[in-house]
């Protein structure tokens, strides 16, 4: 067995060693170069994400509230096209003015003269989440430029201006840290509510459906209400504002949980299809089985659930639901 190189086997194996050192060298010098350039991507991706910093209701082209004049607001007590040749940008948002005067105006002293919560409906933004706006609705409190998505906001808001802007300045920036999506305000942690992750409730079937219809059917999430810390889905407008309107009658008993499973003191999903209608109540079931037990005695059941409804409220309410364990069903009753 061989066990040393020539002279000319060493000076081959030494150029290899060297070529190959070269090579690992260029590989790694390449490969550091990469993740330079990978790591500097993501920082440079990072900075695009954020510079925008602000959640503006804006159109296609970048323009705040509909391209109409901020400082006619104040000056010309209504809304006033802009000129888009008039323009200027702040806080990630380009505004149009009626004139060089208006412009300059903006220009001096922008805080005073900007839309409040970034052009979005004040109203829904007190209620913990964004709308539209109708230029129309303008109103200045307390030296503030706010607008509202359409006449029922504005209804809202003047029941008490003061304090809806004191809760729009408090929500403002978890709404638009969450792009305008629903948060739970105050007042929504101490109800109760059968709710998805999202807080849509009755699986997104429409509520007014159950009462107009006579029937179980999926609401459009581009239909949709807020009512006690839940949010509806609706089949079209109509129903929406029907709801709206008068959300007590059309909303579920007992936060949407299983009516039976309330009358024996308990919190239970529910099938939507189950459903039935009891003096003007929308009581809905968890499945056929609940069903049956609840109406072997509907008028004792309902005033159980009742009853039981308002402790279940003071124990779960703003809290994380856990449903409870099912209740016997009729055929083990009957065993």
């Amino acid at each position: 067995m061989k066990q040393f190189m020539s002279p000319k086997e060493l000076r081959a194996s030494a150029q290899y060693m060297k070529a190959f050192s070269e090579t690992a060298t260029n590989v790694l010098l390449k490969l550091s170069l990469t993740v330079a350039a990978f790591l500097l991507m993501l920082v440079a991706a990072f900075s695009q994400k954020h510079e925008s910093r602000y959640f503006n209701n804006l159109d296609a082209n970048g323009v705040i509230i509909d391209g109409y004049d901020p400082v006619a607001f104040f000056t010309d007590n209504k809304p006033v096209k802009g000129d888009p040749t008039l323009q200027y940008k702040y806080q990630d948002a380009t505004y149009y003015f009626a004139s060089k005067e208006h412009l300059d105006l903006f220009k001096a002293d922008p805080e005073k003269y900007k839309p409040q919560f970034g052009g979005w409906c004040a109203y829904a933004v007190s209620l913990g989440r964004v709308a539209p706006i109708d230029v129309n609705t303008f109103s200045i409190v307390n030296g503030r430029l706010v607008i509202q998505h359409n006449q029922r906001a504005v209804n809202g808001w003047n029941k008490d201006v003061q304090g809806n802007l004191s809760l729009a300045d408090k929500y403002w920036p978890a709404v638009s840290e969450k792009g305008g999506k629903q948060i739970q305000t105050d007042v929504e942690k101490g109800f109760l509510n059968n709710t998805d992750k999202d807080g849509v409730t009755l699986q997104g079937y429409d509520a007014v459906a159950y009462f107009a219809d006579s029937k179980a059917t999926p609401g459009d999430p581009k239909y949709s209400a807020r009512y006690n810390g839940a949010t509806y889905w609706f089949t079209s407008e109509a129903h929406a504002a029907m709801f709206k309107d008068h959300p007590e009658m059309f909303a579920p008993q007992y936060g949407a949980f299983c009516g039976y499973a309330m009358s024996l003191g308990k919190l239970r999903p529910i099938d939507p299809t189950i459903f039935q209608i009891i003096d003007g109540r929308l009581i809905l079931q968890h499945s056929q089985d609940a069903y049956k037990q609840f109406n072997k005695d509907v008028a004792g059941n309902t005033a159980k659930a009742d009853a039981n409804w308002p402790e279940q409220v003071k124990k779960h309410a703003g809290k994380k639901i856990k449903f409870d364990k099912p209740a016997k069903s009729v055929e083990e009753d009957n065993s």
